[in-house]
Order: structure tokens, then sequence, then C-alpha cells
């Protein structure tokens, strides 16, 4: 086992993976490039823009930019498509859903290739995405039937009023979707909108449309016309307005301060939205928990896809009782991941995906080691790999003036805090305007499930990172506080996309006097029988 003093002096620096796989030009030809360019909705009156691999820092695509005009067109073919999607059977639907999740899985090698392109993440963490994918697309291609189908409710009066609430689609949904995980979070939220019944006007972000529009080419090969899925790109100040400005109901995932722009946006037309913005997420590492198992799971919590990862884990809280033998374990697993960027299995960690995030990264390092923070493992750029490249790193020594604290880093980098009682660490990893994720490690579930309800977080893994909870497609995701609103996932993730709508027929008598009953002996009478309705323990 590595001493913790020889990691905290920053010895060695991760190794390099192996080069392996096709160059990012092989994989993402020009041919290919133009052909998904063509399922962008743009009249060719902005500039296109041309996006660079983060592998490399070479060009990968010249992509078609959307005006608002654009945006506004885009919906009015959707709006032409929906009405009669929304008339086929849910199973007819669905059973689009099902036929994606096969050819998603057959074809994976081609978007794994484009994910790795377009965002820089090693390839394992790409297939999180595709993963993830699937499980969506099989869970709503299996279960949207029952969970839109009628349903018999209690009605004003027993036996002479039948009432049913059904689930009627809203119509044209805004999709928004960022950049880190491009297939997961542009597919993801559009499966169960389709599902629904709606069209999607979608506007990923165009650092990573080519793994959006590959996605769109499969769904309609899958079944689905073409005309209900919609893509704009654009500056996401010009074309992300348009896109709120025209729609039924907007999903957005994305910044917590461009989050609040939008939920104002849609609020103003009085129309809803569902919002996974940041976080700040916390992991605890209990006195009992296997500390072999905790370090493993630290390192999948912080550092994959480079830590650019809603997610993950940017703040750890150890017991005091077993810090220096959990860190020793911690700092040499990480200093141990290999970086790399080839287009194939094998390194444990990519790049970042832009000069922005590489900035706030090493930002928040070298403010922190300046203000005394010490770094356990990384805390290095590393250039000669690639453009973007950041060592996976630990800090040690954090305090609250320190942006790493408070801010979302966004980034391969997590602050150690040490904790002496349970409250303490509950209460320390409340203490933050977030509540995305969090996770816990004992080797006594019960009582790490009750540890998880005192946190304040949308989605509790405990023993594992965050793959736990987000990959139980049938239970909510989301965010409390800053991180969100609504719910991604399980019903919520689907009935979130339909307007509830009650149809209660009346037979026999009208509710109102009638039989010759003058107003007080409609009054009694009902009085009484609501007295009997509670007797008989009616909801």
């Amino acid at each position: 086992m590595t001493d913790i003093s020889a990691v905290s002096r920053g010895t060695g620096r991760n190794p390099v993976a192996p080069g392996a796989g096709r160059t990012v030009a092989a994989a993402v030809p020009k041919s290919l490039v133009a052909r998904l360019a063509r399922g962008v909705t743009a009249g060719g009156d902005a500039e296109p823009v041309t996006t660079l691999a983060p592998l490399t820092g070479e060009p990968l695509a010249e992509l078609p930019q959307s005006t608002p005009e654009d945006v506004a067109g885009a919906y009015r073919a959707a709006r032409l498509a929906q009405p009669a999607w929304a008339a086929l059977p849910v199973r007819r639907r669905a059973e689009v859903l099902l036929r994606f999740h096969d050819l998603l899985l057959k074809r994976q090698d081609e978007v794994l290739d484009l994910i790795q392109a377009e965002t820089g993440k090693a390839r394992l963490h790409a297939f999180e995405e595709v993963l993830a994918t699937a499980m969506a697309a099989r869970h709503y291609g299996r279960s949207a039937v029952g969970y839109l189908k009628d349903r018999r409710r209690g009605g004003a009066v027993p036996v002479f009023t039948h009432t049913v609430e059904g689930r009627r689609p809203k119509g044209v949904i805004g999709h928004i979707s960022p950049w880190n995980y491009p297939l997961e979070l542009s597919v993801s939220d559009a499966l169960p909108a389709f599902a629904a019944g709606n069209a999607v006007v979608n506007k990923p972000d165009t650092q990573t449309a080519l793994t959006a529009l590959w996605a769109r080419e499969l769904l309609i090969e899958a079944g689905l016309p073409a005309e209900l899925w919609q893509v704009v790109l654009g500056d996401g100040p010009v074309v992300g307005p348009a896109v709120v400005e025209h729609a039924d109901y907007v999903s957005f995932t994305g910044s917590t301060r461009t989050g609040r722009d939008v939920a104002q946006r849609a609020a103003a037309r009085l129309v809803g939205a569902s919002l996974e913005l940041g976080g700040k997420n916390a992991m605890l590492v209990l006195a009992d928990a296997d500390l072999d198992k905790a370090a493993e799971g630290a390192v999948r919590a912080c550092f994959s896809s480079a830590g650019q990862l809603c997610i993950s884990i940017e703040r750890l809280f150890v017991h005091r009782s077993v810090a220096d033998a959990f860190l020793a374990r911690f700092a040499e697993r990480t200093a141990a991941l290999r970086l790399g960027g080839g287009l194939a299995y094998g390194a444990d960690m990519g790049s970042l995906v832009s000069g922005r995030q590489l900035e706030t990264v090493t930002r928040h390092v070298e403010e922190a080691v300046k203000a005394g923070a010490t770094v356990l493992a990384g805390g290095q750029a590393r250039p000669e790999i690639g453009p973007l490249f950041f060592e996976p790193t630990i800090l040690d020594g954090v305090t609250p003036e320190m942006a790493v604290c408070s801010e979302e880093t966004f980034g391969p980098v997590v602050s150690i805090y040490r904790f002496d009682t349970e409250e303490e660490a509950v209460t320390a990893a409340n203490a933050t305007p977030y509540g995305l994720n969090s996770s816990v490690w004992t080797r006594d579930l019960r009582r790490g499930r009750a540890i998880a309800a005192r946190l304040r977080t949308g989605t509790v893994n405990v023993n594992e990172a965050y793959a736990a909870a987000y990959g139980s497609v049938a239970s909510p995701m989301g965010g409390m506080g800053d991180s969100g609103l609504g719910r991604r996932h399980g019903a919520e993730g689907i009935l979130r996309f339909t307007e509830a709508q009650t149809i209660a027929s009346q037979r026999v008598m009208p509710i109102a006097p009638a039989f010759g009953l003058d107003d007080e002996k409609f009054a009694a009478l009902f009085t009484k029988s609501l007295r009997i309705m509670k007797a008989l323990g009616l909801k």
C-alpha cells in the first residue's frame, strides 16, 4: 500500500494508455458529417460552425446553424406530424422504442466513435451512454402502455358517477440537451416524449450534435416518422429562447444559471418545464466501510467522463478514524489511472471537452493549492497526451473560501473532508444549495439507507457511485434545490410529457336538486350521503 505522505508529495504521474483504435478523422469522415448534417433544420442564413475534436484539437465537423426563424419552422413541421403519431395506439409507438433498443446495441461501435470524437471521453464511459439509453428504451418500450392507460377513479356520487383519468400528449416538446452525455441526454428524454405521443424539437449542443443526429437517424430507421424529431443548432442565447418560445413543454439539462432563465421563460408562457441542473455531490465513507471497495467506488464516482457528469462526486467526506487508510488506497488507485485518447477500450480516463472546462479545472486547482490545499494525486494538465487532458486530482485541506469547495468544478477534481460523527457528515453534505446525487459507503446496509434518507438529494447510492440509482430506470431521477425541477425515468419521466384529463359521466340523477327535491331537501340528502360515505370508508 502506498504511504499517504509519499502520495501527498505528488510523486509519479498518471500513465498513458497504449494508443489503439482508429483516428478521429477515420472514424468521422466528411461523408458521414455531411449526411448527418442534413438532419439539421437550418435555412443557410447563419454561418456554419466548425467543431474541434477534444482529443487532438483538430477540426471535426462543419455544421449548419439555425436561426430563430428556422426554429419556428421546425415547430410548424413537428406540429403537422404530431396528431397522426398521437392517434396511434400506445403499443405501436412503444414498439419503435424497442426496435431502436436492438439497433442501438447492434450498431453501438458507430456511436461510441462519435461520442469519443466529440467529447474526448474514454470508450468505457461512452459505453455508459449506450447502456443508459438502451435501458431507457427498453423500460418505456415495455412500460409506456401501463403508464399511459386510462385509470378508473372514484366518482363524485358512487354508482351514479363514472370517472376516468386519461393522459393526453402535450404536443411538441422543446428539448435542450448538453454536450457532456450527448447520446443519453438527447435521446433518453426524447424517448418517453415520443412514447406519450409528442413530437420533439431538440437543440443539442453544437459540439456534440453529430451524436444526436446519428441517434435521430437510428430512431427513424426503427420506425419514427422523420418530422417528429426536429433538430436545430445554434448559439444558446440566440436559439435557446426560440426553442422555449414555441414549446408546449420544455425539457432542459444544463447549468443552474441557464436553467433559471429557461424556467422563467417557460413560466411566462404558462408551460411546464423539467430541469436537471448542476450539482456539488457528496460521498460519505463511514468508519465501517470496506475501504478497498470504497476507494474503487470513489474512482468511478469522481473521474468517470473526466468528472464532466452532473451526478459525479466533487466532495468526499471520510470518517477520521479511517481517513489515512482510505486516502492511501484512493490516491494509489487514482495515480494509476491510464489517460488516453484512442478510439478503443483501454484508457481509464479521457480528456475534457473544451478549453473553457480546462480553464475552470486549472483555476480551481491552482487557487486551492495557492491558498494551502495539498495535492494527493494529479493536479496537472497533460498537454503531451492531448490539448485538453488534466490528471484526476485529489485535494486535501480544502477550506470554505476556496472556489473548489462550493462551486461546481465539472472536471476530474475532488476535495477531501474529515468528519467525526455521522451527524456532522450529514450536515456538511447537505450544506450546499445543490441536491442532485450522493453516495454512502458502509458495511451496514440498513444504516446506509437510514443515512441516505437524511441526505437532501434526488438520488442516493449506497455502496455505489451513481450508476445504481441512475440505472434504476423505473424510479425517478432528478434534483432538489438548485439542482432542478421535475424528474426523468419512471412514471414521472413520461407523465411530465402529458396532460391529465378527467372524463366524468353522470347517470340517472344529476348532482343538483331533482325528482321533486327542493334546495333544502337536496342539501339535507347530500349531507346525509357524505356522512354515510365517510362511515363506509370511501375515499
